[in-house]
């Protein structure tokens, strides 16, 4: 049996350019600031190490209590620029059908409840699938724990899972997690730069990927 497991923000939820928005006001306001695009390059990493990378950017160490300061600005300020969640092209229906024919699947991301609990509506997750988030394991992408306890309550050995995902870090953490990995363009992301990181294919977005299922062998 093959599964899939999904990243969530930029791949299923358009959330990354909040979240870019959000981190860079964050650290504006603690007189951080770092350019847009550098935070971007982050994305998809917990907050707990992009806030090691930002230090890193700006060249000074950021103590414990300004990271649990500076994350906890950041989900304010998320909310704040987006109170609703809008699928990516493509993701309901695709989630949808996935479940309509039995194909193993579940969602492994670097938010943390209750944050993610909007976007998991939005998309119409049923309360029994299958979600592993931050607090779930000990170490976020690019380590691979999110993935390897995602395919464990799935029941799916680990080589027979496809990851989903928009970023670098998706990418490496499905490699060290020995599961081959499906980029989608949909969390800004070069076609290149996913390639280069180990994507099996890499597709446009939800949408196009559904369309493309059985390229991956999951469709008879």
């Amino acid at each position: 049996m093959q599964a899939l497991i999904f990243d969530l923000d930029g791949t299923l939820i358009d959330t990354v350019y909040a979240h870019v928005f959000a981190w860079q006001r964050a650290l504006a306001e603690a007189g951080m600031a770092i350019d847009g695009w550098r935070i971007h390059r982050r994305i998809g990493m917990s907050g707990g190490l992009f806030t090691r990378a930002a230090a890193r950017e700006l060249g000074r160490d950021i103590s414990g209590a300004e990271a649990e300061a500076l994350q906890r600005r950041h989900g304010e300020l998320f909310t704040e620029l987006l109170p609703e969640r809008r699928p990516l092209p493509g993701a309901v229906g695709l989630l949808s059908f996935l479940r309509s024919v039995g194909i193993s699947h579940g969602i492994a991301t670097s938010g943390r409840r209750p944050e993610i609990n909007s976007s998991l509506e939005a998309l119409g997750v049923p309360e029994d699938a299958v979600v592993i988030e931050r607090g779930d394991v000990s170490r976020a992408k690019p380590e691979p724990d999110l993935f390897l306890a995602c395919h464990q309550r799935l029941g799916v050995q680990a080589s027979e899972c496809y990851v989903v995902g928009d970023a670098v870090w998706d990418l490496l953490a499905a490699r060290r997690a020995g599961m081959l990995s499906i980029g989608l363009l949909s969390g800004g992301y070069g076609e290149d730069e996913l390639s280069r990181a180990g994507a099996f294919r890499v597709y446009r977005d939800p949408a196009e990927l559904h369309q493309s299922l059985d390229e991956l062998g999951l469709l008879s």
